[in-house]
């Protein structure tokens, strides 16, 4: 972990607030366990109305306090399994083209497995959708005429809402698919809204004909899931997943447009500032490093998926995707592999 040589007061905290109450001791306990120093611990608390003398005294008893004894125990145990992950993480890097993601026409399963899957490494396809015809059929005006008289759950709202991803359910808005696809087609880039996974439309025996359009699928899937476990996704360029980690594997294929992706190993988790669920506050098209000084280092992958390549996601690799155009994509999970894990995601929403 770095140092840090300015520690705001959390926004629970009122500035003028004058005794050192248990929420300050909170804050000083959080900070220096992030290698805050007392010197500037003492500037922020006295900015915030504290008196000087009262919160370097403080400071200086939490360094006895049993609690915060305890708390640098176990950050001990903490420290050593980042240091692993770093060193794990550095061996990944030295490999040529670490930074390079493959795009391939041809993966026979046995090395698709032993590669990719086993191999934790994030992969497009080139070919695997070349008898769907979903590549023919599937447009805005396709849904349009289609599926345009039924309803759907889109995301709206979003661009006025840092956190619109982790408060999704509060951007949930049911729509008339035709004039979604009125808006988007009229609306130019935004991120203001998007018809996600989360739409659960092909759960609906009316969006059936949609899984009809869709061929061959690697060798690796499971057909007879692809019901139950595929979602599609439509909106406008400029719409934005923002940097999370997914808890299973799974394929995306593009269908009309472009995204961009790009990875970060799990090997990085330390350094993405993970304080809730599978999310990091961490924007890689402009990354904040005074605020997020251990991002600096991270090693960032890219690629541009096409019309008919399919991106495969290793388990447990971040990753953040940008639409560059109007997109249609087709995501599923039915990997005929174990495909079902746990993680112990936090849960702290004032860091």
């Amino acid at each position: 972990m770095s140092s840090i040589d300015t520690c705001p007061p959390p926004r629970e905290l009122k500035p003028g607030t004058k005794p050192v109450d248990a929420e300050w001791l909170q804050w000083i306990a959080e900070n220096r366990l992030r290698n805050c120093t007392p010197e500037s611990m003492v500037i922020t608390m006295a900015q915030s109305g504290l008196d000087p003398k009262a919160c370097a005294i403080a400071i200086a008893r939490m360094e006895t306090d049993p609690a915060y004894l305890a708390a640098r125990k176990i950050q001990q145990l903490q420290y050593k399994l980042e240091s692993v992950m770093a060193n794990q993480q550095k061996l990944w890097e030295m490999a040529p083209h670490y930074e390079r993601v493959e795009k391939r026409s041809h993966v026979p399963l046995h090395e698709f497995m032993e590669r990719y899957v086993w191999g934790s490494r994030p992969l497009v396809l080139t070919g695997v959708a070349a008898d769907w015809p979903a590549l023919k059929n599937w447009s805005p005006q396709d849904l349009k005429t289609r599926f345009g008289h039924l309803d759907v759950q889109i995301q709206a709202e979003r661009s006025a809402d840092p956190k619109y991803e982790q408060n999704k359910m509060n951007h949930q808005r049911k729509v008339r698919l035709a004039d979604f696809v009125d808006q988007v087609l009229a609306g130019g880039a935004t991120n203001d809204y998007y018809l996600t996974a989360n739409n659960e439309a092909l759960r609906r025996p009316e969006f059936a004909p949609l899984l009809k359009d869709i061929g061959t699928l690697h060798e690796v899937c499971n057909r007879d899931e692809l019901p139950q476990r595929s979602s599609f996704w439509f909106g406008p360029a400029g719409t934005v997943t923002p940097l999370h980690h997914d808890t299973l594997m799974l394929m995306h294929t593009q269908i009309v447009g472009r995204k961009r992706w790009r990875f970060i190993s799990p090997l990085d988790t330390p350094r993405l500032y993970n304080h809730y669920e599978v999310y990091s506050p961490i924007d890689l098209d402009a990354p904040d490093l005074h605020r997020y000084p251990d991002f600096k280092d991270v090693k960032v992958l890219e690629v541009i998926a096409e019309p008919g390549d399919t991106v495969f996601l290793p388990l447990g690799w971040w990753h953040q995707v940008r639409s560059l155009d109007v997109s249609l994509s087709f995501s599923y999970s039915n990997l005929a592999v174990p495909n079902q894990y746990s993680f112990k995601n936090p849960s702290i929403h004032n860091w």
